[in-house]
């Protein structure tokens, strides 16, 4: 995991309706990266739900939200159109940008390990540095918790 006050290693990335976002296009606002493991579940769902409520706040805070999976353009489309999100979700199907800020790491299910996406949040702030990390997240009550540090970088 990358650790507070260092640069976000910059990326570019295939969203949702299958745009290019880079990171360093949005210099001047703060930017929260979720990583989550997989579209259409539960605990997936809830979170994205949570931050598509919360997205208003958030851009009054500066602030814009990116969820991030190794699930297809595809998959993120048919997830946004099922529920409705409001936030965009980058695919990041050859899991580089996984690699850099830390997430794809080892875990452990019934017994066996495998590899995939650590739930966690980066808050980015307008000059490209981790202002925040939330390691293994807890997905009741996340989005609130990341919107009140995000409002705290524009005080």
């Amino acid at each position: 995991m990358l650790e507070t006050g260092t640069p976000a290693p910059d990326f570019t990335l295939a969203r949702d309706g299958g745009t290019d976002v880079a990171l360093g296009d949005y210099r001047g606002k703060s930017v929260v990266l979720y990583f989550y493991p997989k579209d259409n579940t539960p605990g997936c769902t809830t979170e994205a739900l949570d931050f598509t409520a919360l997205k208003d706040r958030f851009e009054a805070a500066n602030t814009i939200v990116f969820g991030v999976s190794r699930d297809s353009v595809k998959k993120h489309d048919n997830f946004c159109k099922k529920h409705g999100l409001g936030i965009a979700l980058l695919s990041d199907a050859e899991g580089d940008v996984c690699e850099a800020y830390g997430v794809w790491q080892e875990k452990k299910m019934y017994g066996k390990t495998h590899m995939g996406i650590v739930r966690s949040t980066y808050l980015i702030d307008a000059d490209g540095k981790i202002a925040q990390v939330w390691e293994k997240v807890k997905v009741t009550g996340h989005a609130e918790e990341v919107l009140v540090a995000a409002q705290s970088l524009t005080k």
